[in-house]
């Protein structure tokens, strides 16, 4: 059985900490449940919403979390819908909200969803498999045009306009279905000095076609302002995000909100009327240490920011 295990846990504990009493955490993105099962072992005035979109992973957090019944609610649904659609009248206001927006183990290695490039599975990469194209469908389907901007922004390819050219002529002879097809059309597509190289030389691509597929940074820009409006007043936010493009937007969001006045620079007056809302908790993203990055090479690229609601 493949868990997943929770990256940066001990600082999210600590930077997450809930008030004394009974609390609201909602974990957005639940996965396996790590996180949520460490909140709520340790605190036990904690009641933890749990949202994810794949139902399959929402499953095996239930079974990780059946001795805490009574205290955590399921919620089967992207955490941009769950904030957009939450009403703060009807009930409690999270005091707590984690966004770890990584994809868990469970997706790379059991999941038969084509995430990983070592793989021979279907080209899926759908989070929620009851929506939305499919990897295969984007991958045969789209212009080269639009596989090239595809793979330059979110996967920040700059082999892109080659990798795109090779994906269509491949195509051209027999439609890409599997994970290993596609991993073997990029390496084959890349010039030889970048096939050993440290990273594989798919992994950029799969990246961007799994942000592409789930519209990741288009929910995550959703999310943020969302999420903050559901926050309770003082309640603390906390963002883990694995690569850069998550994490700039993350940046540039806390620090919009940490300033009083967003007008453009060069307005010369103030005309927006704005306040400061956030209070940023984090100077420079929290990162793991040497002995979690050798024990969990997975959270090697983890970024952790967090701040608190004014």
């Amino acid at each position: 059985m493949h868990v997943h295990k929770p990256v940066l846990l001990e600082e999210v504990l600590r930077l997450l900490e809930p008030p004394a009493g009974e609390s609201l955490l909602v974990d957005a993105t639940l996965g396996e449940g790590g996180h949520a099962e460490a909140f709520l072992s340790r605190f036990p005035g904690l009641t933890v919403f749990g949202v994810d979109k794949d139902q399959e992973i929402l499953g095996r957090a239930r079974t990780r979390l059946q001795r805490f019944t009574g205290r955590v609610e399921f919620f089967h649904r992207g955490f941009a819908e769950f904030f957009e659609q939450f009403d703060q009248a009807a009930g409690r206001r999270p005091d707590r909200i984690l966004l770890d927006l990584g994809v868990s183990l469970f997706h790379f290695e059991a999941s038969g969803r084509g995430f990983s490039f070592r793989k021979a599975e279907p080209l899926d990469m759908r989070l929620d498999t009851s929506r939305g194209l499919t990897a295969a469908e984007l991958v045969n389907g789209s212009t080269e045009e639009r596989l090239q901007d595809i793979l330059r922004e979110y996967g920040e390819e700059r082999l892109a306009r080659r990798i795109a050219r090779a994906i269509v002529r491949a195509r051209e002879k027999a439609p890409i279905a599997r994970s290993d097809e596609l991993a073997e059309v990029v390496r084959r597509a890349v010039p030889p000095e970048a096939r050993h190289g440290r990273i594989h030389p798919a992994t950029r691509t799969f990246q961007a076609l799994r942000i592409a597929v789930n519209g990741e940074l288009d929910e995550l820009e959703r999310a943020l302002p969302a999420a903050l409006a559901a926050l309770a007043p003082g309640g603390r936010m906390g963002v883990i995000a694995f690569h850069s493009l998550e994490d700039r937007a993350v940046k540039r969001f806390f620090q919009e909100r940490a300033r009083a006045c967003t007008c453009p620079p060069e307005s010369p007056i103030c005309q927006c009327g704005g306040h400061v809302e956030l209070e940023i908790l984090t100077r420079k993203p929290v990162t793991p240490g040497e002995g979690e990055r050798l024990a969990n090479p997975a959270s090697r690229s983890a970024k952790l920011r967090a701040a608190r609601k004014v």
